[in-house]
């Protein structure tokens, strides 16, 4: 197993934050100091440190499931002093990251984990893991605005497509002048 890959299943870092220690000289293997991206170990036979520290994996995985208040963002440290999701929950001993992003103005369920593998797989496309999306929209979506969002939606640099698009109707009561929407997206 590769040596950034090892540190982030133990909860040490996500991988990128891994190889920034690896590359710093702050991670041992056997008692030597290890530079070298894609240095590979045996976790059963190998002793990895980080920071003076024995690294060992995690008994369990954590998972949680976070309803996300507006006005919070979605991620583990913002430089501009924000709130953010890492504020809200506390595990001792586990390092929780969020499964995905939910913008500040939006509120729901965002799952967060210990996991970075879990992560990945829900959230990379290739996994085509859908996620649903329930949006209350001021005034209503005339046909051409619907075909117009299944075309993509441009989010964070990049086009999003959705899979699906319908009335959700069966939601709750949106106010006077609103209407629900159920977006799938892979």
């Amino acid at each position: 197993m590769r040596l950034q890959r090892y540190l982030a299943q133990c909860g040490v870092a996500s991988r990128r934050h891994a190889e920034e220690l690896i590359t710093a000289g702050k991670v041992k293997v056997n008692g030597a100091t290890v530079t070298t991206l894609g240095t590979k170990i045996d976790p059963g036979a190998d002793r990895v440190e980080c920071e003076g520290r024995q690294v060992q994996p995690r008994p369990e995985t954590e998972v949680w499931m976070l309803h996300k208040p507006r006005g919070v963002i979605t991620t583990m440290h913002d430089p501009q002093g924000r709130r953010t999701v890492a504020q809200l929950v506390r595990s001792p001993g586990h390092r929780l990251v969020p499964v995905g992003r939910l913008d500040a103005a939006t509120t729901g369920l965002l799952l967060m984990t210990d996991d970075g593998d879990l992560a990945l797989r829900l959230t990379h496309p290739r996994w085509g893991v859908e996620k649903e999306y329930l949006a209350t929209v001021e005034g209503s979506l005339n046909r051409e605005e619907r075909e117009a969002l299944l075309e993509g939606v441009f989010v964070d640099g990049k086009t999003t497509r959705l899979a699906a698009l319908a009335s959700a109707s069966g939601w709750g009561t949106p106010r006077p002048g609103q209407t629900r929407w159920l977006a799938t997206v892979h």
